[in-house]
């Protein structure tokens, strides 16, 4: 018995109307364009700090003080949970020069802060 595509039903996409069709093509379009990858124009000029393994309680302020005595910090990132607004134990710390970012590695690396044993490192990228 010969195919024939009279006996079959429309194809799934004929019956989207144009317009849904017109949308759903342009969510992908705007999806495709927002990539996570970084610009490999962006820098690193090595003075971002990554801090691990902070208590519930410490605030952007304590991060200030406490990486303020080893150089100058430029901004303090606690990340925090959206709905709670509680510390979700890790930062980023910016610190104004590679010296000082490489002395609070140095001496800031597996010490205690708030009774917890933190971690101080280098960020990869920008």
């Amino acid at each position: 018995m010969p195919y024939s595509r009279e006996g079959r039903s429309a194809s799934p996409r004929a019956s989207i109307s144009p317009a849904k069709a017109r949308r759903s093509r342009s969510l992908s379009r705007s999806r495709r364009s927002r990539s996570r990858s970084r610009s490999v124009d962006a820098a690193n000029p090595g003075n971002n700090l990554y801090v691990t393994g902070l208590s519930t309680r410490v605030t952007t302020g304590d991060l200030e003080k406490y990486f303020g005595k080893e150089g100058k910090v430029l901004e303090c990132h606690l990340v925090t949970d959206p709905r709670t607004r509680e510390s979700r134990g890790f930062a980023f710390v910016t610190m104004e020069t590679l010296e000082d970012a490489e002395r609070c590695v140095k001496y800031l690396n597996r010490s205690v802060l708030e009774g917890r044993l933190i971690t101080v490192e280098k960020v990869l990228y920008v």
